[in-house]
């Protein structure tokens, strides 16, 4: 069963100490009980500083290694505080505001830790779309002289997958980051996002065309190829939500490198928006941090020699 806060209120009352925190974390990393992944045993013998030890071989664990939260200096009363925070901003959350609210001395802690969680949106091995899906891309990027549609310089491509429970509902959607609109890019996203066998609506970009030969059921609805210009329908709607939302709350300040997380954030939140419980997404996020890998923040900004790192949104 799965167990949440509702409320803020109780989030304080729950998680008031390291303890309460490192036991929800145990449950959410093993749900089933203990195992050693050495042996395979199933019993452990609590030790100091949240280690746990296997009564059969002695190996080791804490209960934070091989997360997101390996290694971090910081209470793990803060990163649930900044996890409630995220996920509780309808519209997402920035590094300015969590500084603020978590008191942070430094931007760069608030940044890394929002784009570490960023990577947890992503559930590791995450189902497929089915039934009937519409594929199409977008181009995400500010005005800029120079060519329009597929071919769009400056910009960066985005495939949209979206799930269609019925003509007028949208369900589960994906989004992913493209090099271009040549057939291999669009074939690999697709073969990533929509599960074979199931009827993929394209419109007549010659992209699409290999998609029947790799297990799919390709309905192309229009002969009409241009990128933003009479996008299939339920594409077109998620476009438009994924751009008004990137321009609220990074006021259009999304760096190509770090593009892939925010989408990731927006299909978490896309994906989730029928919970009744701001504590269900609470609930996933921790869920699915504690199984992503650590996130050093060397990995996540760009060095140049000789000068300071740069964060980018």
């Amino acid at each position: 069963m799965e167990d949440f806060p509702r409320t803020l209120m109780e989030l304080e009352q729950r998680f008031s100490s390291e303890q309460s925190c490192r036991e929800y974390l145990y449950k959410l990393r093993w749900p089933k009980g203990f195992q050693c992944k050495c042996c395979g045993c199933a019993k452990c013998w609590p030790l100091n500083r949240g280690l746990h030890e296997c009564s059969k071989c002695g190996y080791q664990v804490s209960i934070t290694s091989g997360t997101i939260f390996q290694d971090t200096k910081k209470p793990l009363i803060l990163w649930f505080r900044a996890v409630w925070h995220i996920t509780s901003q309808q519209d997402g959350a920035n590094a300015l505001g969590l500084q603020r609210i978590l008191g942070f001395g430094s931007y760069r802690t608030a940044w890394s830790w929002l784009h570490k969680l960023r990577r947890a949106m992503v559930r590791p091995g995450r189902d497929r779309l089915t039934g009937p899906v519409e594929v199409d891309e977008t181009y995400i990027g500010g005005n800029k002289a120079g060519k329009r549609g597929r071919g769009a310089e400056g910009k960066t491509l985005v495939v949209i997958a979206v799930e269609l429970v019925s003509p007028n509902k949208i369900g589960r959607i994906r989004l992913m980051q493209v090099p271009n609109a040549s057939a291999k890019s669009l074939e690999n996203a697709v073969q990533q996002t929509v599960e074979p066998g199931n009827r993929v609506n394209t419109d007549g970009w010659n992209g699409y065309n290999r998609l029947n030969e790799l297990g799919y059921f390709r309905n192309k609805v229009r002969d009409r190829a241009n990128v933003g210009e009479d996008m299939l329908p339920a594409c077109h709607r998620v476009a438009g939500l994924l751009q008004r939302w990137l321009l609220g709350m990074l006021q259009g300040a999304a760096s190509h490198e770090h593009l892939p997380y925010y989408l990731d954030e927006f299909t978490f939140r896309f994906n989730r928006r029928p919970s009744r419980h701001r504590g269900k997404l609470f609930y996933r996020l921790l869920q699915q941090a504690m199984a992503v890998d650590p996130v050093p923040i060397q990995s996540m900004i760009k060095h140049v020699r000789g000068q300071k790192p740069h964060y980018k949104m």
